[in-house]
C-alpha cells in the first residue's frame, strides 16, 4: 500500500507533537534523493529520514544512523546554509494532500529572523522534496523537474510552487453532502474507485474500506447509488473525517501468514477474519519502517530463493512427466495375465485344432464362461501357446521394472515437494542454506568446489510454547525434521504432521505428562499451517507418539512410517507465539 493522505495526516501530527519548537542539529544526505535530519526538542533527539526515491517515497522517525558521503551533495550544503541550526515553527498538510510542509524559523546573515519551507511531496515516482522561501519561491530541490520533462509544473529555483492539479478532486475534510453526492453521481464507476477518484488523498483501499463499514457493494456504480446509500455513505465518511480532524489514529499493520499486506493509519474493519491479523503500532513511523523493512527481506528471501525453487520445479516437472509415462506403460502391461490365461488355454484344448485355425472358442475354467482366442493361423497350437506366454513372461518383467521405476520417481517427487514446501516457510536467509545443502547432497545442485567452505548452519527450527506451558518444536526443512523426530524427540513425546501432504515434522515435549486436549489443537493447527494445506480451510493431521515413528530405509531424511495413528481436523493458523 503507498502512503496515502490519511497516513500523511497521522504523519503531520506525529511530527507537530515531536518536532514543533525543536533545533535542527544536523542535515545529512546519504543518498541522491534522501535526507536525515537530526532534531532537538528538550530533552528529544529525534531522526526524520525524508526520501524521495522514485521506487519507494517515505518520511519517517528511525532511530537507526546512515552512512553519509565525504562531501555533501548542493542541495544538502545549501539546507545547512540557510536552515542548520533553525527552529521548527510548525509542521502542516494542505487539506488532505499527500504533501507535508515544515516551516523553519532562522537568522540570516544580518542577524534578521527569517522563515524558509520544506516542502515533502510523496507522489510515487513524482515525489521531490523542495525548498522555499517565505513567498513560496523555489530555492532549490532534491529533483529538479524542468518543462521538457513535465508539462504540468516546473520545479526549478526562482519558480514560484504550487501544488499541481491534474484532476478535479474534492478536499475530503471540507466536503459538503451536496458536494459529496454531485461527485459520486457524476461517475459510473465502481464506488470503491469512485472514492479514490473524487477525493483527495484517498487510497484505493480506503475506498473499499469506506464501503464496507457503510455497509454498501463496492463494486456497485457509484451512479446507481439509492439516495439513501449516498447520505450513509457520506455520514460514514464524516466519521472517518472527524477522526483525522481530531488526529484519532490507530496505525496498524495487517499480516497473512506472517507476511505483512496492507497498513493503514485507521483500523481496517474489512480485513476482519481469520485469514488475516491486525498488529497494532504506537506510532506511524514504527508502523512504516516494520513494514518496509519485513517486506524488504521477504523479497530478498524470495529473490534469493529464486534460483532454488527455479531447480526445484524443474526437477518436479521433469518427475511428473516421467512419472505419467510410466504409469501409461504399467497400464500397458494389466492385459499380461490375459495372455497367461490363452496360453494355459490352449495347452490344455489345443489338441481339438487341426492347424490353420484363426481362433479357438473354448470353456475358461477360471471362470466358467467361454472364451475365444485369437490365434496365428501359420502356427501350431504349442507354437501359439508359446508365444501367448513370451508375451505374458515380457510384460510381467516390464511391470516388475516399471512398478519400482514408479516408487523411485514417487519418492523423488515427494522429496522434491518436501523441499518446496521447506522454501515457502523460509523467512530468513540462513533458512536457505540447509535447503541448499540437501539439494547439493542429492545432486539437483552442483558441488562445492575444492576449498570452499561449508557454510555455518545457523538456522533452528520454530519454538513455540503452548496455552499450558509445553514446549513445541516444528522442522523448517528435511535436515530439522529427521534432527527434531530421531534426536530430539524421546519415545513418549508427541508427533504432529499434516497428513499425505508435504510439511513440517511438530514435536510436542510431553516431559513424562499427559498432555491436555488444548495442546493437541494448538498442535495441530501448527503442523496443518507448516505445510503444503495451509492456504486451505481445514487440513487433516496425522499424530501419534515418538516411539511409534520408524525411519524410512534408504529415503531422504524426513521421511518416516507409522501405523495405528491418530487423526485430527485442524484450521491452518498460528495461534501461538514464537518464543
Amino acid at each position: 500500500m503507498a502512503l496515502d493522505g490519511i497516513v500523511m495526516a497521522n504523519l503531520a501530527a506525529e511530527m507537530k507533537n515531536r518536532l514543533e519548537g525543536g533545533k535542527i542539529a544536523k542535515i545529512a544526505q546519504p543518498e541522491k534523493d534522501e535526507l536525515l535530519f537530526t532534531i532537538k526538542n528538550q530533552k528529544n533527539t529525534w531522526r526524520l529520514l525524508i526520501s524521495a526515491s522514485a521506487s519507494l517515497p517515505l518520511v519517517y522517525f528511525t532511530e537507526s544512523n546512515k552512512q553519509s558521503p565525504m562531501t555533501a551533495p548542493n542541495f544538502c550544503m545549501l539546507l545547512r546554509k540557510h536552515i542548520g541550526n533553525g527552529r521548527i515553527l510548525g509542521v502542516s498538510q494542505p487539506g488532505l494532500e499527500r504533501i507535508l510542509c515544515m516551516e523553519i524559523e532562522h537568522l540570516d546573515e544580518l542577524g534578521d529572523k527569517r522563515v524558509k519551507k520544506l516542502i515533502i511531496e510523496i507522489m510515487g515516482k513524482h515525489s521531490n522534496i523542495i525548498f522555499c522561501n517565505e513567498e513560496g519561491i523555489i530555492l532549490d530541490s532534491i529533483k529538479h523537474i524542468s518543462a521538457q520533462v513535465s508539462s504540468v509544473r516546473e520545479v526549478l529555483p526562482g519558480r514560484t510552487y504550487f501544488i499541481p492539479q491534474t484532476t478535479e478532486k474534492k478536499d475530503p475534510l471540507s466536503i459538503t453532502q451536496e458536494e459529496f453526492q454531485e461527485a459520486m453521481s457524476s461517475t459510473p464507476a465502481p464506488i470503491q474507485k469512485a472514492l479514490y477518484l473524487k477525493l483527495t488523498g484517498f487510497s484505493p483501499i480506503m475506498g473499499h474500506e469506506l464501503c464496507h463499514m457503510a455497509s454498501i457493494d463496492a463494486d456497485h456504480s457509484a451512479n446507481e447509488m439509492t439516495e439513501m446509500e449516498m447520505v450513509h455513505l457520506y455520514r460514514t465518511l464524516s466519521h472517518v473525517v472527524s477522526d483525522i480532524h481530531q488526529a484519532n489514529f490507530s496505525p496498524n499493520i495487517i499480516y497473512r501468514n506472517e507476511e505483512p499486506v496492507e497498513f493503514s493509519a485507521l483500523p481496517m474493519s474489512c480485513f476482519q477474519s481469520d485469514e488475516y491479523q491486525a498488529t497494532p503500532f504506537e506510532s506511524i513511523s514504527l508502523l512504516l519502517e516494520t513494514y518496509y523493512a519485513t517486506k524488504n527481506t521477504i523479497t530478498r528471501i524470495r529473490q534469493k530463493s529464486v534460483d532454488l525453487r527455479k531447480i526445484v520445479q524443474t526437477a518436479l516437472e521433469r518427475n511428473y512427466k516421467k512419472f505419467d509415462l510410466q504409469e501409461k506403460q504399467l497400464k500397458d502391461t494389466e492385459k499380461k495375465d490375459k495372455y497367461k490365461v490363452y496360453g494355459e488355454l490352449l495347452n490344455t484344448y489345443g489338441y481339438e485344432l487341426s492347424g490353420g485355425e484363426k481362433k479357438l472358442t473354448c470353456l475358461n475354467y477360471y471362470t466358467n464362461e467361454d472364451i475365444t482366442i485369437p490365434l496365428d493361423d501359420q502356427l501350431s497350437a504349442k507354437e501359439n501357446a508359446k508365444k501367448y506366454f513370451d508375451k505374458y513372461n515380457k510384460l510381467k518383467r516390464t511391470f516388475e521394472a516399471v512398478t519400482e521405476q514408479i516408487r523411485e520417481t514417487k519418492q523423488e517427487i515427494d522429496h522434491l515437494e518436501s523441499v518446496s514446501a521447506a522454501l515457502d516457510i523460509a523467512l530468513k536467509e540462513e533458512d536457505l542454506v540447509q535447503i541448499k545443502e540437501e539439494l547439493m547432497e542429492y545432486g539437483y545442485v552442483k558441488h562445492r568446489r575444492a576449498g570452499d567452505k561449508k557454510p555455518k548452519v545457523t538456522s533452528k527450527p520454530f519454538h513455540y510454547i503452548s496455552s499450558d506451558g509445553f514446549h513445541i518444536y516444528v522442522g523448517k526443512n528435511n535436515y530439522q525434521n529427521e534432527e527434531l523426530t530421531f534426536k530430539v524427540a524421546t519415545g513418549n513425546d508427541w508427533w504432529f504432521h499434516a497428513k499425505g501432504i508435504p510439511g513440517s515434522h511438530v514435536i510436542v515435549k510431553s516431559e513424562g505428562k499427559e498432555i491436555p486436549d488444548r495442546l493437541y489443537e494448538e498442535a495441530g493447527a501448527l503442523a496443518a499451517y507448516y505445510s503444503k494445506g495451509r492456504d486451505g480451510d481445514k487440513v487433516e493431521v496425522d499424530y501419534i507418539q515418538k516411539k511409534q515413528i520408524k525411519k524410512v530405509t534408504g529415503a531422504a531424511p524426513g521421511f518416516v512410517i507409522y501405523h495405528t495413528n491418530y487423526s485430527m481436523v485442524a484450521e491452518p493458523k498460528l495461534i501461538l507465539e514464537e518464543v
